[in-house]
């Protein structure tokens, strides 16, 4: 890409992003995004097809790092699952710590994705994630019983309302605007709190 065209790449995304930030996608305005890029809105369409596109440059990113973090531990909790104890493996994987660390180390992206997504495919991100952790710890459920652990049958239906509760609570700190340090400290209250109850609720 020519270096004026980089610029003006740049600068729409930084505009984008602040639009967005603002208003929202449903109310983001290309006529300000082009203003604040120093362009013409049909310079937009230089970069990006619509609007969504241009949101999607955004957070996508930041959501395939997190997919990929997902999958680093899906990887090590069935890994393990044959030389340690089930119950001090999850506690170990300390998942909400870890997830909120990656949410702030990318924070305008979750804003984006959890406050200001509304008229987007990204509308259903938590839902979506829930079931995909769903999908994992049933598996790795499974995984146990074949090993001889003893495991609580639980409600598919029921599950899927507590792993969303979960995760709504993680995106809280997000939508309440935290720091980061006040968001490490809700991570760390919420292992406290939720971790004891996934273990009851499996029979670990």
């Amino acid at each position: 890409m020519p270096r004026d065209k980089t610029e003006s790449h740049n600068r729409i995304i930084d505009a984008a992003r602040k639009e967005f930030l603002e208003y929202g996608f449903a109310d983001a305005s290309l006529r300000r995004i082009a203003a604040g890029a120093g362009i013409q809105v049909s310079g937009l369409y230089k970069h990006f097809s619509s609007k969504e596109e241009m949101f999607a440059s955004l957070v996508d990113p930041a959501i395939e790092g997190l997919m990929e973090r997902y999958r680093q531990i899906e990887s090590s909790y069935f890994a393990g699952i044959e030389q340690r104890d089930p119950g001090d493996q999850w506690t170990d994987q300390r998942e909400m710590v870890q997830l909120m660390e990656y949410i702030y180390d990318h924070q305008d992206a979750f804003r984006l994705i959890i406050c200001n997504s509304r008229g987007t495919r990204y509308a259903e991100f938590t839902h979506e994630l829930a079931v995909l952790e769903e999908e994992v710890t049933l598996r790795y459920m499974q995984e146990l019983k074949k090993g001889g652990h003893p495991v609580r049958e639980v409600d598919e239906r029921e599950f899927h309302l507590l792993v969303t509760a979960s995760l709504e609570a993680v995106f809280q700190a997000v939508i309440h605007d935290f720091d980061k340090k006040e968001a490490m400290h809700y991570a760390e209250t919420l292992e406290q709190f939720y971790l004891p109850a996934w273990k009851a609720l499996f029979g670990l």
